[in-house]
């Protein structure tokens, strides 16, 4: 079990009580998956999101939900029917762990749930250092948050991906151009509050960085399905490039910067951020028709 916790951990450097919240948190994340990947999830729906992309496309950024859409609607989907898969792999690794399905407050396509333990206990089990141990209050909790789309805009293509932590086993994943539309839709259709979600804007440099394109045709119907753009409407890279600039007039970077900060190891990039950087990355995208 310590063995399995130090493969979450840079041991490289000082471990500090976040970064090892943050491995707690990964590791659980990782059996999650493990669990729905024996219940056979990954047969009807595929993993996105950032969580998809650190896991997965090594996105360098913590990241604190699972988020999945089914391959096609099904209005009988039911996540519940995965609890017993999740709930038997966490307990093989020794962790007294529930489910609480998230009751809908209005009509929603999103189902969701929230897998909860307790911070010191899994602790404990995975044999950390007692001084780090005594860190954590009895009553903290561990909470993990998976939600499903059972509604999903059409125009994504997923591949089966292979992960090795806990064990061997494999994901089915939006392909990056995939995941690269549903982030510039974030940007646009996010409801801020608040709070900027400085994280969308982290992930869109990041895809630059790595000169993958975005999906034009899955960006259209998600904008489609929240109202962003009308069924008939045109759609271009041009009205894109337009709509990404206009919500770059809209936003306070250093606001953003915040919110991605504690998210991140390394923080000197967010150095750059300003609209003069973001409209520059904005120009540098390239998108892919289908």
């Amino acid at each position: 079990m310590k063995n399995l916790l130090e493969s979450f951990l840079d041991t490289s450097a000082e471990i500090s009580v976040n970064d090892f919240r943050w491995a707690l948190r990964q590791l659980t994340q990782e059996i999650v998956l493990l669990g729905l990947w024996r219940g056979k999830f990954f047969e009807h729906a595929s993993f996105y999101g950032g969580t998809a992309l650190r896991i997965v496309y090594l996105l360098d950024r913590f990241s604190e939900d699972l988020d999945f859409s089914l391959d096609r609607k099904d209005p009988d989907f039911s996540l519940s029917s995965y609890f017993p898969y999740v709930i038997r792999e966490l307990e093989a690794f020794g962790f007294e762990a529930e489910i609480r399905r998230i009751e809908k407050a209005r009509e929603s396509q999103i189902e969701s749930a929230f897998v909860k333990m307790g911070t010191r206990s899994v602790s404990i089990v995975l044999q950390a250092p007692q001084p780090m141990i005594r860190t954590f209050a009895k009553n903290e909790s561990l909470k993990i948050k998976f939600e499903i789309d059972t509604d999903p805009p059409a125009g994504f293509l997923t591949e089966a991906k292979f992960l090795y932590r806990p064990q061997p086993f494999s994901v089915k994943v939006f392909d990056a151009s995939s995941m690269f539309a549903g982030k510039l839709h974030s940007i646009i259709a996010r409801v801020w509050k608040k709070r900027i979600k400085g994280r969308d804007w982290y992930d869109v440099a990041w895809f630059i960085s790595r000169s993958i394109p975005a999906r034009l045709g899955h960006f259209r119907e998600r904008l489609i399905q929240t109202g962003h753009l009308a069924f008939e409407a045109e759609f271009q890279e041009k009205d894109a490039f337009v709509m990404l600039l206009q919500r770059c007039e809209e936003v306070d970077f250093k606001a953003a910067a915040e919110d991605v900060r504690p998210f991140l190891r390394d923080n000197s990039v967010l150095s750059l951020w300003s609209r003069d950087f973001f409209v520059n990355t904005i120009n540098r995208i390239r998108f892919v028709s289908t």
